[in-house]
């Protein structure tokens, strides 16, 4: 089976300054990893660039990577390479495709591309794509929702990348609208979150959207001395996945309660391999 952590499960690390991309492969390499499924902000050479053109008027050019940007990501997939672990799915947030803005739509969808050049340089398999769309996906918000994802789902056709929408915040976390968007765009897939759900829908969203996962963000935030989750029941969670015929990579995505990031991810690995034993 294959495993991997989402590295938003070290942004506290992050954000201490305990951890970057490169400290993040070797650890994943420690917990036994077999993927590496990064969040955007951990490149944060890149990272820093992508603030800086949120800031400014769109461009045409802001899709475009500087040979500082080319070289640090050269040194990244080296540093991966090294460790023996390839890229599966890159977390992208802020290239979401729904903004009321068109301004902001059309820089949204200039990160999505230059995004997709990095995952393309890094032969990660996946990226994920937020729908965007906070208050109603009616209107001209659907339909320009399906355009932008088959726009980006053509271009990452070309360089083997498959494009995933995520149950992750807004109208994407109600299971309806997500089967009504994976119905209208075939080419695009489900990361299904355990967690992200509207109140009350975790369980619709766990039976209906089953189905359509090519990876996982396994939520885990408190752990009991025996080792089970104190929030979700991840066993089952799991059994479901596969029922439905699941074969990607189990994704970890542990936000701990107590901050112990690293002991967090570890608990969360082991008991995933025991629910799909």
């Amino acid at each position: 089976m294959d495993i991997s952590i989402a590295s938003y499960s070290f942004h506290r690390l992050l954000g201490k300054g305990e951890q970057d991309i490169f400290q993040y492969i070797q650890d994943c390499k420690t917990l036994g990893c077999t993927r590496l499924e990064p969040w955007n902000a951990h490149f944060t050479t890149i990272h820093e660039r992508d603030n800086v053109l949120k800031t400014e008027p769109f461009s045409s050019e802001a899709s475009r990577l500087t040979e500082a940007e080319e070289e640090y990501l050269t040194l990244v997939k080296q540093t991966a390479d090294q460790a023996g672990l390839p890229f599966g799915c890159i977390a992208v947030d802020g290239a979401y495709i729904y903004d009321d803005s068109e301004e902001q739509r059309k820089k949204n969808r200039a990160k999505a591309y230059r995004w997709l050049s990095i995952a393309e340089k890094l032969a990660a398999t996946h990226i994920r794509i937020d729908a965007g769309g906070r208050e109603t996906w009616e209107g001209d918000v659907f339909p320009l929702i399906v355009e932008g994802y088959s726009d980006i789902i053509d271009r990452a056709r070309e360089l083997g990348i498959e494009v995933l929408v995520e149950n992750h915040w807004g109208l994407s976390t109600e299971p309806e609208n997500l089967i009504r968007l994976l119905e209208a765009v075939p080419d695009l897939g489900l990361l299904l979150d355990s967690f992200n759900w509207a109140y009350g829908k975790q369980a619709q969203g766990w039976l209906q959207c089953a189905k359509y996962a090519k990876a996982t963000h396994i939520k885990t935030f408190a752990f009991a001395e025996s080792g089970e989750e104190l929030t979700q029941n991840i066993a089952t969670f799991c059994k479901l996945l596969i029922e439905n015929g699941f074969k990607g990579c189990w994704g970890v995505e542990s936000v701990p309660i107590d901050g112990d990031e690293m002991t967090a991810a570890r608990q969360t690995i082991a008991l995933i391999k025991e629910s799909v034993q």
